[in-house]
């Protein structure tokens, strides 16, 4: 029988299933892990190494069905593009929760604190430093990824190529300064409310930034196999949006917590 829409009827697939369980299994793994039962930690990795190779089945599949069988129609696009919308969305609202615990105790610091923000004893991160030069790292970022989607919307791989590598490239250099500036903080996660604040927000980010590299080198291996078209390029569009999302965040974690908190 003849298709006489332009959506796409999935066919039945386990990996929904599969990629739900492993999450769930993972989850208590994690807790185990934390609580420190034996052998917890090799529970943890077992069913991480489970979920990540669920999800990349799962995605494998979805590249099939839109790059080959040609079943990601306009419409189709158009609801995956709203899809990301509200997932970058999703993820806004989980860095407020951030930002509010981090203006919470800044705003108002109590008396176990001194009183103060930094509280007594910290000393902070400078924030014309690594962070200044992450900021311009994470900025010039931005602006190549922009350049690889309009040679990909103008048909030219070559500067698309090259636009995402170096991408990649600035992507790396980032993290390897945001390590480095972790390892020789003068406080730790353990110092207090500022300790706390201060890594579980850039820490998140700098989570992000890693799932944002690696989204954007799949992107690189598709586009050097021809997956994406000047018309059919979704899965670059989002990898996009979702990085020019984790640069923001971190132009308000610079002037929040690095510029204004310090």
């Amino acid at each position: 029988m003849t298709q006489k829409h332009p959506f796409h009827l999935v066919d039945p697939s386990p990996w929904p299933l599969v990629t739900s369980t492993a999450a769930f299994i993972t989850t208590i793994s994690a807790v185990i892990y934390i609580q420190g039962y034996n052998n917890g930690n090799y529970y943890f990795f077992m069913s991480l190494l489970f979920l990540v190779s669920s999800i990349l089945i799962w995605w494998r599949d979805i590249i099939r069905e839109g790059t080959f069988e040609g079943q990601h129609t306009s419409i189709v696009q158009l609801g995956l593009r709203f899809g990301i919308i509200l997932f970058i969305l999703s993820e806004v609202i989980f860095f407020v929760a951030f930002f509010w615990a981090f203006f919470w105790s800044a705003l108002a610091p109590t008396p176990e604190i001194g009183s103060i923000w930094p509280p007594k004893g910290i000393q902070t991160i400078s924030a014309w430093e690594i962070p200044f030069l992450n900021t311009l790292i994470l900025l010039t970022s931005g602006a190549t990824v922009t350049w690889a989607h309009h040679a990909i919307v103008v048909g030219g791989k070559k500067e698309a190529f090259y636009g995402l590598a170096l991408t990649v490239s600035l992507a790396t250099v980032f993290t390897g300064f945001q390590m480095f500036e972790y390892v020789h903080a003068s406080f730790t996660i353990a110092d207090g409310i500022y300790g706390s604040t201060f890594f579980i927000a850039t820490g998140f980010h700098g989570f992000h930034v890693l799932v944002g590299t690696l989204f954007l080198i799949v992107c690189l291996i598709r586009l050097n196999n021809n997956h994406f078209t000047k018309q059919h390029h979704f899965g670059f569009e989002a990898a996009a949006w979702y990085w020019h999302f984790v640069d923001v965040v971190w132009l308000f974690l610079f002037i929040s917590i690095y510029w204004w908190g310090s």
